[in-house]
């Protein structure tokens, strides 16, 4: 092997070492001609990609073909150019994931999309409205979409089933003053929603320039595009949702990878597309007839990167690249609500209707089903934590499993029902159940171990935010008249 080949191999296990979550990173760069070891012209193309696992490169030719080659076999001169560009991957990837994990929250269930904060944050576990509360403001309308934070602003979505709107609102996270509100979509909203659903329910993502929402209405499904400030920067064709069996509204938040945006809408004739960042265009579909709610998320387990989701009585894993499936198994129900959730190399998935089921799953392809328990978690997600599941069952009963074996460490009933998803910071879980009851208690599997019960409001659907040493949490209240939203800032 030539000096340069072990130096580049060098960089790449580095490479590796450093950045685990990352099984590829896609750029565009200019054309160029490629060489092997020979000096013999390869193929006149462009970088577009570099794959961890097979230490290769992808190339795109000017008809759009592409071709994956492995590093070696490039000439010096190549090696030392995707060298180059591997490492500015490198450096950039590492510089958008210290902003996105120290201080954001960007997307659902946070920035590694697991429902763990950053490490090294310290917030309060109790509060009331004259303790801990840095500021609050009303909140208009209706939604149980969770807060995104990223900088200095705060976005969420909410609709007016009286004036028919569905928006974006964007509020400052210092102070919490109102900085704008865009209205999206107006009139068309479904008739029939489920009663623990809103019209909007699916939580934004935000890729640092811009924002990206999905609204049902008019038996279909918008993607909308925005800057920071609430320009509209494009919205796709409206996608059909118009389910027939179980007409409860629409709930899958949107999902961010490399440079594509994903929308899900499951139904008779339901489908999973994705979308270019940039320009609102298709770039892969997936076809999902079936009745389910749940959000699709990417994790990076047996290997690869996984888009990982449940609903029809199986859980799915996808090639979020191009929407390939890698794999499918029986588990879980028909309709499922929850986020998958995955250790080590298991994936964990719960639900819902009309049956109750928790599975853990392989996730090399085998397609084993390692373990099952009669458990529903239908609209909340779950916790995986140091080889170890936390979760709370629809009627308020808390459980800790064992990942790889399944088995119950402890059972507490804490109190329901529960919609909104566990937020992990440190060793500590926060969850709130829908009463606006906020439970604090420890991730210890030997014990279930409280440390506080706290509420604002009488209901709670949202999922907390925790980020920056700040809770943001969304609540609502009808104590006294009219029911009215809240948005709280919660900090020591």
């Amino acid at each position: 092997m030539n000096r340069l080949a072990s130096r580049w191999l060098i960089v790449v296990t580095a490479f590796v070492l450093i950045c685990s979550v990352v099984a590829s990173h896609t750029t565009a760069a200019e054309f160029r001609t490629w060489k092997d070891s020979n000096q013999k012209t390869l193929i006149q193309a462009r970088f577009v990609g570099y794959d961890r696992a097979s230490l290769s490169v992808t190339l795109e030719k000017p008809d759009g073909k592409r071709e994956t080659i492995v590093t070696t076999k490039l000439s010096l001169d190549d090696q030392r150019h995707v060298e180059r560009i591997v490492k500015k991957i490198l450096a950039g990837f590492a510089a958008d994931a210290r902003s996105a994990t120290s201080q954001d929250w960007p997307w659902w269930r946070g920035p590694n999309s697991n429902g763990i904060a950053a490490p090294g944050q310290s917030v309060p576990t109790t509060w009331n409205e004259t303790e801990n509360v840095v500021w609050k403001t009303p909140v208009p309308g209706r939604g149980h979409s969770s807060p995104v934070v990223v900088g200095n602003k705060i976005f969420l979505t909410t609709a007016d089933k009286k004036a028919q709107t569905q928006s974006v609102l964007c509020y400052a996270r210092d102070t919490g003053k109102p900085l704008w509100d865009k209205v999206i979509s107006r009139g068309g909203f479904n008739k029939k929603v489920h009663s623990k659903n809103t019209h909007a329910s699916p939580t934004l993502a935000c890729s640092g320039k811009q924002l990206f929402v999905v609204f049902n209405s008019h038996d279909s499904v918008q993607l909308s595009a925005l800057d920071l400030n609430g320009k509209v920067l494009w919205q796709t064709q409206p996608e059909p949702f118009e389910p027939m069996m179980f007409e409860f509204g629409y709930a899958p938040s949107v999902l961010l990878y490399k440079d594509t945006v994903i929308v899900t809408g499951e139904y008779e004739e339901g489908y999973i597309i994705a979308y270019d960042q940039k320009s609102g265009k298709p770039r892969w579909e997936i076809s999902r007839p079936m009745i389910s709610f749940s959000t699709p998320v990417i994790a990076h387990v047996a290997g690869k990167d996984q888009l990982l989701i449940s609903g029809g009585s199986r859980v799915s894993s996808y090639d979020p690249n191009n929407g390939n499936l890698l794999w499918e198994t029986k588990a879980t129900t028909s309709a499922t609500c929850g986020t998958m959730v995955w250790d080590d190399e298991l994936v964990f998935a719960s639900g819902g209707y009309p049956k109750k089921q928790t599975a853990a799953i392989k996730a090399d392809g085998s397609g084993e089903v390692v373990w099952t328990n009669q458990i529903k978690c239908y609209e909340q997600s779950m916790l995986a934590y140091q080889g170890h599941i936390y979760a709370m069952s629809d009627d308020g009963i808390a459980f800790c499993w064992n990942a790889k074996t399944g088995e119950q460490k402890w059972k507490v009933r804490v109190g329901g029902p529960v919609s909104s998803s566990p937020v992990l910071v440190g060793d500590t879980i926060y969850q709130a159940n829908e009463k606006g009851v906020l439970f604090v208690f420890k991730a210890n599997p030997e014990r279930y171990e409280e440390v506080a019960q706290n509420q604002l409001g009488d209901e709670m659907f949202a999922t907390a935010t925790i980020c920056g040493n700040q809770i943001f949490l969304r609540t609502a209240d009808s104590t006294n008249g009219p029911r009215q939203e809240t948005l709280y800032c919660i900090a020591n």
